[in-house]
C-alpha cells in the first residue's frame, strides 16, 4: 500500500490495496502532498486522515457508525467519526449522544469525548469524507474519498454479525451499499440539536446494538467508560 497510507491496520489490505492504485486516490494523494508543500492546513492532521483504520482492524470490526466529514474547528478532529482530542469540549451532537447513551442504558453520562476506546473495541468511527480545512465544513468533498469509503462500507459488510448505525439522512444513503442479511441496519435522525429531537433521543440504538451483538455470541460495547 502507498507510503501515504502505512498507517492502515494491514488487515485492511486485501480489501483496500487496489483503490490505492485508483486515479482518484492519486489525485488525492497529490493534493493532500500540495497542501503540505503550501502549509494549507487541513484536519484532521495527514498522520490521522486513517485512524479509524489504524485503531481497528477489519479484523475487529463489530459495530460502524458513519459521520460526514470531521470536525473543522482547530484541535477537534483527529481521524475518527464524532471523536474529539482529549482536552477538548465535547460538541453538540456528541454531547447528544452521550446523552442518549445514558438513557438507553440507565447509566452516568460519559465525559470523554476522545472515542479511542470504542474504535480498539471494534466500533469503526468511519467519516465518508477524510479530510477538510478549517472553519470550511464539506470543502473537500468533491476529492473522491466517497469512493474509498463507499469501499470500506462494502467490505465489512462481506463480515456477518456486523452492526451499521446510521445516523441523518446523509448516512442513511449509505444503505443502499448493504446487502448481507445477517446484519443489523440501525437508522435514526442525526444526533445535532437540528434533528435529534425528532427521533434520535429515544432511539436506543446502543442497548439494541449489544442486544444483538450477545445474541451471535459477540462481545458487546463498554459504550461508557
Amino acid at each position: 500500500m502507498s507510503d501515504l497510507f502505512k498507517g492502515v491496520d494491514i488487515s485492511w489490505k486485501p480489501f483496500l490495496e487496489g483503490e490505492f492504485q485508483k486515479d482518484y486516490m492519486k489525485k488525492i494523494k497529490a493534493f493532500l502532498v500540495d497542501c503540505s508543500k503550501n502549509n494549507r492546513v487541513i484536519y484532521p492532521h495527514p498522520k490521522d486522515i486513517f485512524k479509524s483504520l489504524e485503531l481497528t482492524s477489519f479484523n475487529n470490526v463489530k459495530v460502524v457508525i458513519l459521520g460526514q466529514d470531521p470536525y473543522h474547528g482547530p484541535n477537534q478532529a483527529h481521524g475518527l467519526a464524532f471523536s474529539v482530542q482529549k482536552n477538548v469540549p465535547n460538541p453538540p451532537s456528541l454531547k447528544n449522544i452521550f446523552k442518549e447513551i445514558s438513557e438507553d442504558l440507565k447509566t452516568e453520562m460519559r465525559s470523554q469525548g476522545d472515542l479511542s476506546n470504542w474504535a480498539h473495541q471494534g466500533v469503526l468511527l468511519l467519516n465518508t469524507c477524510l479530510s477538510v480545512f478549517p472553519g470550511s465544513p464539506g470543502s473537500h468533498s468533491d476529492l473522491g474519498w466517497q469512493e474509498f469509503t463507499d469501499a470500506v462500507i462494502r467490505a465489512v459488510d462481506t463480515k456477518d454479525g456486523i452492526v451499521f448505525l446510521l445516523w441523518g439522512s446523509y448516512a442513511r444513503k449509505k444503505k443502499e451499499l448493504l446487502s448481507n442479511n445477517k446484519n443489523l441496519i440501525l437508522e435514526a435522525p442525526h444526533p445535532s440539536p437540528l434533528s435529534a429531537h425528532r427521533g434520535f433521543f429515544g432511539c436506543k440504538h446502543f442497548s439494541k446494538t449489544n442486544n444483538f451483538l450477545r445474541k451471535h455470541k459477540i462481545n458487546d460495547i463498554d459504550w461508557i467508560s
